[in-house]
């Protein structure tokens, strides 16, 4: 995201100016033009001092953006203007960043801005799943109810990505800790070794030879293998969003074993119920299918979902195209088919989404006993290579000492 300053006129001519987050230059006119502004000129701005540095690791999180919808979603429904709502929520908003925000956004809707449109401002905030269901809510006249949905939707995925922190604690523990003994062992152990064993003329066993070559290495070229780390850290990032790479890693991450089903039945899962809603809501099919397709985090996904949106605006229907993609169980494409044919998509879309949600929930609670066997065989290998590269040597030195 670039940040960009313009200057334009609005529906009533009048002089505007500001700055606007965005993508690209032509996004950010595109996202002026959706305000009724027209611009006049837009221009990219850079802040190399402290605070524009600091601007780029500011985060507003997904339990603030919750608690942010879930608040003014109560405010709507006991009847207080959206502006009023906005004005108390910032005054109640700890984390600071935020506070300004919400401000902004009550300055832009005073100076005559929709809600969706002072959204499309902070779109690092709110994605276009959010700004596409406030839209559909300023047409329809019920934010109070779409707010609703839109909360009961972020704490799904509060809880999903809970539950998969609980899940996955005790494995990287478990590997953060045996990196550290091994480092240990061949920082501290093995050097001590070493010097025992090369007071005795004999030839030592492979494994103690590997450690100890490795220990040295670590101890006279360590700042080489922080940078190789850094190295192939970076070219991995590098190749991964590319656009040969991002393929390749996608699909490499669906097919993982016990990872893969599980992060293709969230985003499944996360598709079918955002799907419903913004149908339920009033936004497009075709629209939704599109915004779906720029979140959905996998670019596998987001390609069988643009070839449903093709099969739609050709209109051939969504299950076909489901069908095809190998990507959706044969459960889910019945039940996309039975909707296409009653007019109840979006009922049977948040039955997709449940069912895709009990799997999940199902694969999380079991990843640990998934996880164990590969801990404890990874475990085993490296005490293996351990033990053998410490007592070998001292068993061949008592072979050598032990009277003829």
């Amino acid at each position: 995201m670039a940040n960009f300053k313009y200057k334009g006129r609005d529906k009533f001519s009048r002089p505007v100016t500001g700055q606007i987050i965005a993508e690209t230059k032509d996004l950010a006119a595109k996202n002026l033009a959706d305000m009724g502004w027209i611009p006049i000129s837009i221009i990219e701005t850079y802040d190399l001092g402290i605070e524009g540095i600091l601007k780029h690791f500011r985060r507003v999180e997904l339990k603030e953006l919750s608690t942010f919808t879930r608040q003014l979603h109560s405010m709507q429904k006991a009847g207080l203007p959206l502006l009023s709502s906005l004005e108390a929520l910032a005054e109640q908003a700890k984390n600071k960043y935020f506070k300004i925000i919400i401000e902004e956004i009550s300055r832009d809707i005073r100076g005559g801005l929709s809600f969706s449109s002072s959204l499309k401002n902070h779109s690092r905030i709110f994605n276009g799943i959010y700004i596409a269901m406030i839209k559909a809510a300023e047409t329809s006249g019920n934010l109070a109810g779409i707010l609703e949905r839109l909360s009961a939707l972020l704490e799904q995925e509060i809880d999903t990505k809970s539950r998969i922190k609980t899940a996955t604690q005790y494995p990287l523990l478990a590997f953060f800790v045996l990196s550290i003994a091994f480092l240990i062992v061949i920082t501290f152990v093995i050097p001590r070794f070493a010097v025992i064993y090369s007071q005795f003329n004999t030839l030592l066993p492979l494994p103690t030879r590997i450690l100890i070559s490795l220990s040295i290495s670590i101890k006279k070229f360590w700042y080489l293998f922080i940078l190789l780390v850094a190295a192939v850290v970076f070219g991995l990032k590098g190749f991964i969003n590319s656009k040969i790479g991002r393929p390749v890693f996608d699909n490499f991450k669906l097919k993982v074993p016990v990872l893969g089903p599980l992060i293709s039945l969230l985003i499944m899962a996360r598709f079918s119920r955002i799907i419903a809603i913004l149908m339920e809501s009033g936004v497009p099919i075709l629209e939704a299918l599109d915004l779906t397709a720029n979140t959905s985090g996998n670019i596998i996904i987001s390609r069988a979902i643009l070839h449903i949106k093709e099969s739609v605006n050709q209109g051939r229907g969504m299950s076909e195209p489901m069908k095809v993609s190998n990507l959706f169980p044969i459960a889910v494409v019945q039940m996309v088919a039975v909707g296409e044919q009653t007019g109840r998509m979006g009922e049977l879309l948040v039955s997709a989404a449940d069912y895709y949600d009990r799997e999940t929930s199902y694969i999380i609670k079991n990843l640990t006993t998934y996880i164990e066997p590969v801990l404890i065989f990874v475990l085993g290998v490296m005490v293996l290579i351990m033990a053998l590269a410490i007592f070998l040597p001292m068993w061949n030195l008592i072979k050598l000492f032990k009277p003829a």
